[in-house]
């Protein structure tokens, strides 16, 4: 009966700091989930559990052990989840306000309808024609990470998507074809643009700085890359700094709608 008496003198600041706290949790493992991160922080949880076990059962040997891991385990961590607090940081600082909405229909108690407007069906329908005549590309889709730091390294544009529009761009003679695209809702915002290579993953030898590039942007930041390869013609779709070659471009027209959404 305590209980709920205790339920019942909640502040509003108490509702609020548990709905914080549950966004803050929510956040840190869509940043982890899918990559050997979410394993460590699983592990981390099972840590701190047992410290607060031990802690409260009064076993003081194997709390002050537990404890001291805890406390200078702080060190390790910001090395090991260093891409992942990257990521994050940059998805709290985006100078980007104008996606401010979008950031809220992330919030699924909170969602609204539509969804990036990006033609995924023309950018991949650019890309098949380019896979038939092994024409390299390499596009990245912004969302809610700002990428202007990175669309300052090439030329800025502002140009519809179109299947014409991202064919011309990565002819081979174009002028425009070295380097990155950048797409945010249907606007093609840079060409040229520089990417951070991955210099640690392991990634098939027919893979060259085009995949490495993609690996690099997607792992520093939420974005989502396609890339062409110029030697087989394969199509790759990036996210998390992990990759899937696809044949059945149906499917990945999908997987693309689905994480712009």
């Amino acid at each position: 009966m305590n209980i709920f008496d205790d339920i019942l003198n909640l502040r509003f600041i108490d509702y609020l700091d548990v709905v914080l706290v549950a966004l803050l949790l929510y956040y840190l493992y869509k940043l982890v989930k899918g990559t050997v991160a979410i394993n460590i922080f699983l592990g981390i949880i099972i840590i701190y559990g047992a410290w607060k076990l031990t802690e409260f059962l009064n076993m003081e040997l194997l709390s002050g052990i537990f404890g001291g891991f805890m406390r200078v385990g702080i060190i390790a961590l910001i090395v090991v989840f260093q891409p992942e607090i990257r990521k994050f940081l940059l998805m709290v600082g985006s100078t980007n306000f104008s996606r401010r909405r979008k950031f809220l229909k992330q919030l699924k108690f909170l969602k609204t309808e539509g969804t990036n407007e990006s033609d995924v069906d023309a950018i991949i329908s650019a890309c098949n024609k380019m896979s038939m005549s092994k024409t390299g590309a390499l596009i990245v889709f912004e969302r809610n990470n700002n990428l202007d730091f990175l669309s300052e390294s090439g030329d800025e544009m502002n140009i519809k998507v179109t299947q014409p529009i991202i064919e011309s761009i990565f002819f081979k003679n174009s002028p425009l074809h070295d380097g990155a695209i950048i797409i945010s809702n249907n606007i093609v915002k840079a060409t040229r643009v520089i990417l951070p290579v991955n210099n640690e993953k392991h990634i098939p030898q027919r893979f060259g700085l085009r995949h490495r590039a993609a690996i690099g942007v997607t792992e520093k930041t939420d974005a989502l890359a396609l890339a062409v390869s110029e030697e087989t013609g394969h199509i790759s779709y990036f996210k998390d700094g992990e990759f899937v070659v696809f044949e059945d471009t149906t499917e990945l027209a999908k997987m693309i709608k689905n994480d712009l959404a």
